[in-house]
């Protein structure tokens, strides 16, 4: 008798992460139900699985947008807890591939009984420009697609740049608010690059909205949402933009107010947004109006944006 308790208590208590993703997809449908009438993204912004409020944003894109080819693609996923396309997987029976560097990440996604229970690959990679093609072809992935989102802290507008062998018709990419809502930068470009060690402050990386609106606009996409956090860009095919409104990189910019600065011991500060801004300002950005390396500090646009 003993051990048949030990048994049923270890039962149920094993299978209390999958129990917790299960309650919080039922209240994701709520959520999604109940944001259905949103006026606009704002209203509409909720999270299941997102960091913020991209999920709700997603499916208040989803119910605009026409989408024929129900695949993701996602990188810099971690161990896929935390993500843009969990939701729509679980709940809107989505197909896709996520990317990541760490295989100990990689490995974890794969025991998740999310892997055989939905039409999930994953990849272990590190994403850089010269491999994010090649990535993708590997896995069977090609042509129009539903929904790409980016977010590798570092080369995010130079991988974006990079893919011509999808077509995603909904974009989401992080852009980093320190950077402003004017100035067209990026951080250089290193195949290399992770964020935690090119600067201890952990707030020099990727790229601003202007840049990466520029570059959608090169690739057909136009800015149609950001999230109040201050930290995602939603772009979307111009062929199947509908009546959605488009937005100038300043309608769209968010200053983010979450605080992420660390100093060289590697403490949160909790510095100001100013204050941390001052701090990465002799580090260079790639200007790409002019196609030079500058300081941010001399970049016009950025220091008091």
């Amino acid at each position: 008798m003993l051990r048949q308790r030990i048994s049923r208590f270890i039962g149920r208590y094993t299978s209390l992460p999958d129990r917790i993703n299960r309650i919080q997809e039922a209240l994701g449908r709520i959520e999604k139900r109940q944001s259905a009438d949103a006026a606009g993204v704002r209203q509409a912004e909720f999270r299941v699985f997102s960091q913020w409020g991209e999920d709700g944003i997603i499916q208040y894109l989803l119910a605009q947008v026409a989408i024929e080819r129900r695949i993701f693609v996602e990188f810099g996923v971690e161990n896929y807890t935390e993500s843009n396309t969990r939701f729509l997987l679980v709940n809107d029976q989505w197909g896709g591939l996520v990317i990541d560097g760490n295989s100990e990440h990689v490995d974890y996604i794969r025991r998740d009984p999310i892997y055989w229970a939905a039409n999930l690959k994953a990849e272990c990679a590190f994403v850089t420009k010269d491999n994010i093609n090649a990535l993708l072809a590997g896995n069977g992935i090609a042509g129009d697609i539903g929904l790409l989102s980016v977010d590798i802290d570092g080369n995010d507008y130079w991988v974006w740049q990079a893919i011509d062998t999808i077509s995603p018709r909904i974009v989401i990419c992080e852009y980093n608010s320190h950077f402003g809502p004017i100035a067209e930068v990026t951080t250089p470009y290193d195949a290399a690059f992770v964020r935690d060690t090119v600067h201890f402050s952990k707030i020099y990386y990727g790229a601003s909205i202007a840049a990466l609106c520029s570059l959608a606009f090169r690739k057909g996409y136009a800015l149609v949402a950001s999230n109040s956090a201050g930290n995602n860009a939603f772009f979307v095919r111009n062929d199947v933009l509908g009546s959605l409104p488009i937005l100038t990189p300043v309608q769209g910019y968010r200053r983010a107010q979450f605080r992420e600065y660390h100093n060289e011991k590697g403490q949160l500060t909790f510095d100001d947004f100013e204050g941390r801004l001052r701090k990465i300002s002799h580090l260079p950005v790639f200007d790409l109006k002019t196609n030079t390396l500058a300081k941010i500090s001399d970049i016009p646009g950025i220091v008091g944006s």
